[in-house]
């Protein structure tokens, strides 16, 4: 059994989506300001997933079960489980997993839709014979663990991290990225890292350009927009088509994220925050 930390909600704002949700381990309850001594059972996780409708990328209402294992049938692949029969496996006392659900309580329409392109993506592998895992597919499991997803009022502050500016953006325009950006953790490897963080720790992002109004909206509002968002990015074809279209965000440099990183110097450390790929 892994270590129960009752307030690792409060611990970063690293975890600021869950406390929107007031996903808390709370026993059978969503409320953010309780808090529970051990972990939450499933039962009670479950009653929270059923008390907002989440429904998979089949339109199946998702299911906790027990992880198990099963065949190597088609049928008994674990995204076509959660697409068909809405079954997510889920371990107990497991901070990856559990983590996996928040994702789907925060971001449920984008969690629903990135399981409809697994779906489709082994469709075709199956279809094609080959055993082998497509770039989408890698794409798309690479958000699902690491993504970040950055809104930003002005398209310059997005083109920074585009460009790899990282002491421009988050140190000579440390007011307009706190005032003009807004920055969601998305992959549940990432919120598990952030338990105990490092530097070093990189997500893989997608931006988006939003209205003006956007960063003074309350954040359960800002999050159901970009649920929205991005779920019609992860059901276009033409997005997540290869890995190398998610932006690295060394997330530690975010202002506020990170207590040395009040400091220019932070950014001077290049193993953390790199130039990037050079580009003919």
């Amino acid at each position: 059994m892994q270590y129960w930390d009752a307030d690792f909600i409060n611990r970063s704002p690293v975890f600021e989506p869950l406390r929107a949700c007031g996903v808390t381990g709370v026993h059978g309850a969503v409320s953010c300001s309780a808090r529970s001594a051990q972990w939450p059972e499933m039962a009670a996780l479950q009653a929270m997933v059923n008390a907002r409708g989440i429904v998979t990328g089949g339109g199946q209402p998702l299911r906790l079960v027990a992880q198990d294992a099963r065949g190597g049938a088609f049928e008994d692949r674990y995204e076509v489980r959660i697409y068909r029969e809405g079954e997510l496996q889920l371990r107990a006392h497991h901070w990856h997993d559990l983590f996996n659900l928040l994702a789907w309580m925060v971001f449920p329409r984008a969690k629903a839709a990135l399981n409809a392109r697994h779906h489709h993506a082994l469709l075709e592998q199956q279809a094609s014979g080959t055993r082998n895992r497509g770039a989408a597919q890698d794409a798309l499991t690479l958000f699902d663990e690491s993504g970040v997803i950055v809104a930003a009022t002005e398209p310059d502050l997005l083109q920074a991290v585009r460009d790899f500016e990282w002491k421009r953006l988050f140190w000579e325009h440390r007011e307009r990225v706190i005032h003009r950006t807004r920055w969601f953790i998305f992959g549940h490897a990432l919120y598990e890292k952030a338990l105990q963080p490092y530097e070093g720790i990189t997500g893989r992002g997608v931006l988006f350009n939003v209205e003006r109004g956007f960063p003074a909206l309350p954040l359960a509002a800002q999050l159901e927009l970009i649920d929205g968002m991005l779920a019609h990015r992860l059901a276009a074809p033409a997005f997540f088509t290869a890995t190398r279209e998610l932006a690295p965000v060394p997330i530690l440099g975010i202002p506020g994220w990170w207590a040395a990183n009040g400091q220019a110097s932070f950014y001077d450390n290049t193993a953390y925050f790199r130039p990037g790929r050079q580009r003919a």
